[in-house]
């Protein structure tokens, strides 16, 4: 045989190509079936998922992320959407499920666009003229909120519960999580690592509160203890509380019960000791991170000191953010300078588990909200909620900025758009109208999962528009209504970020053309065209042409 006549193989045979039109093809197809999961959730009206995992546990939401996380989605190009949605429960809280299809939407303007000889560069080129127009017309869309305009706040956070939790609740939750933002909120930065969410299952939701201090999983060790100590000052031990232990083996030779008695109170007054420095300090609460034995909590108890140990470290920062306290490591050290302060602390227990609440704690940096409900689910799904609101609320103080909701701002972001897109020569026009169409998505499927005919709501909306820029979709009448009178207001970073990453996936998206994906079995047999006799119809070069 003919050496010359021999394939070259210059692909890894193990792995799989898709060239061209074929690999967009398919890319497109995979956004476009992540964004058709999520978009019956979108809008007040949405309609929830449920998601069984290997174990049998159950979660029941509506929230994009969520269900995107929890649903393993495996196809590259379709983790790239779902990375979109990551990137604005990250950044803004909110607004995963409208980028989402907002994504899928573009992609598939874009599959239309290109069907029509429209080449995917051009595409790209007009999707980020037309992501860069949105965004300036976004900004001069936005009305300012005033730092003390707490009623704007808490429409911005009810607008983020609504659809997600019982609107029997929203303001409930809605305040609450305002009150939570605006505690700890530091020169216009809010960190919402410093609210604490804590669930109390079996009690009705319109029970959950807002704690002005820091609410943990633990009682006195007493169970005689009383259950409310007004005014406690806090002492925070980060050592332990026990008779340490010898490092190496030792022992100690007794020859006469005395000795050992001795022994005994000799050990006795160590602990007590220790107990001593904490009542010395003037404390009347103890919460220990290490071990405490039981003579000293005892001890302490006795004398009218809540004492409890063991306390998870993130616990302890928590609580010395909340009082003022100070974390001690030598208990010798432990003055009423270190001593954290609160207006109540209250336990609510049952035998030996319950919550203790460090209530009314003046200037806290951490803050807790207790979340109740009658069921874990109940209560899984308003934590989600109050997530989601918290964060919106956090873009508001700190950006200071928002846009009516309803999709009045996305018909008017549109409308604009198209009148742009006639001052832009060449084909990128056609992808700026096709920027356009896709923002119109997101409110034709709001009134489509509310049960509205979706064009007569998109008509109406743009006849609207020429006399308010913000007016949006009232899903209760189905008319286009000024949405700052209805109270359904988002912030502006919401919009921002869901048009800057939705265009940016849709952008790397279009610009794949070629598809290697390795694969994990025995080495198959080379396809055909991993071979360079037939590779774009080249013939291979012979042996001795290469010498």
């Amino acid at each position: 045989m003919d050496k010359g006549s021999q394939p070259i193989i210059i692909i890894d045979p193990r792995k799989e190509q898709t060239k061209g039109k074929e690999a967009l093809s398919m890319n497109i197809a995979a956004a476009k079936a992540v964004a058709s999961i999520v978009k019956s959730t979108l809008g007040p009206r949405g309609m929830d998922k449920m998601l069984v995992n290997p174990l049998g546990d159950i979660t029941i939401t509506n929230d994009g992320a969520t269900i995107l996380h929890d649903m393993s989605i495996e196809h590259p190009a379709a983790k790239m959407v779902v990375e979109v949605a990551k990137s604005l429960e990250s950044s803004a809280g909110d607004g995963t499920t409208s980028a989402v299809v907002f994504t899928g939407t573009l992609l598939e303007k874009a599959e239309n666009l290109i069907d029509n000889g429209v080449h995917p560069t051009v595409i790209v080129k007009g999707y980020r003229l037309a992501a860069e127009q949105a965004i300036e017309i976004l900004e001069d869309l936005a009305v300012s909120v005033g730092e003390g305009e707490k009623e704007m706040l808490v429409k911005v956070a009810k607008t983020s519960i609504t659809g997600k939790a019982s609107e029997k609740y929203n303001t409930l939750i809605a305040k609450l999580c305002v009150d939570a933002v605006l505690a700890i909120q530091e020169r216009g930065k809010a960190d919402l690592k410093r609210v604490i969410l804590t669930k109390d299952i079996g009690r009705t939701i319109d029970e959950t509160e807002f704690v002005e201090g820091i609410v943990i999983d633990k009682v006195a060790l007493e169970k005689e203890f009383p259950l409310k100590v007004h005014n406690p000052n806090i002492a925070l031990i980060d050592v332990s509380m026990e008779v340490a232990k010898t490092a190496n083996k030792a022992k100690l030779q007794i020859k006469t019960a005395g000795e050992i008695e001795n022994f005994v109170k000799q050990e006795d007054a160590a602990l007590f000791e220790m107990a001593d420095y904490v009542i010395r300090a003037g404390a009347n609460a103890v919460f220990c991170s290490k071990g405490m034995d039981d003579k000293i909590a005892a001890y302490l108890q006795n004398r009218g000191i809540y004492a409890t140990r063991r306390v998870k470290s993130e616990d302890m920062q928590h609580l010395a953010d909340a009082t003022g306290g100070r974390s001690i490591r030598n208990i010798k050290e432990l003055t009423d300078k270190e001593l954290g302060h609160a207006g109540l602390l209250e336990q609510v227990r049952d035998g030996d588990q319950g919550k203790t609440y460090l209530r009314d704690c003046k200037g806290a940096k951490s803050v807790s909200i207790v979340i109740r409900g009658e069921t874990e689910h109940v209560v899984d799904n308003v934590e989600r909620a109050i997530d989601d609101a918290l964060r919106v609320v956090k873009c508001v103080v700190e950006d200071g900025k928002v846009v009516a909701g309803g999709g009045a701002s996305e018909i008017e972001v549109a409308l604009e758009l198209r009148s742009y897109a006639s001052s832009i020569g060449g084909r990128e026009q056609m992808a700026i109208k096709a920027f356009a169409d896709a923002l119109d998505e997101i409110p034709r499927t709001i009134a489509r999962n509310a049960g509205l005919d979706a064009i007569d709501s998109i008509v109406n909306l743009r006849a609207k528009h020429a006399e308010n820029k913000n007016a949006g979709l009232n899903i209760q009448t189905g008319t286009a209504e000024d949405m700052f009178e209805k109270g359904v207001v988002d912030p502006l970073r919401v919009k921002v970020d869901s048009i800057k990453a939705g265009s940016e996936a849709a952008q790397m998206v279009l610009r794949i053309d070629d598809i290697l994906r390795a694969q994990s079995s025995s080495m198959p047999d080379v396809k055909p065209e991993h071979m360079a006799s037939t590779y774009d119809g080249m013939s291979a070069p012979q042996l001795n042409m290469r010498r």
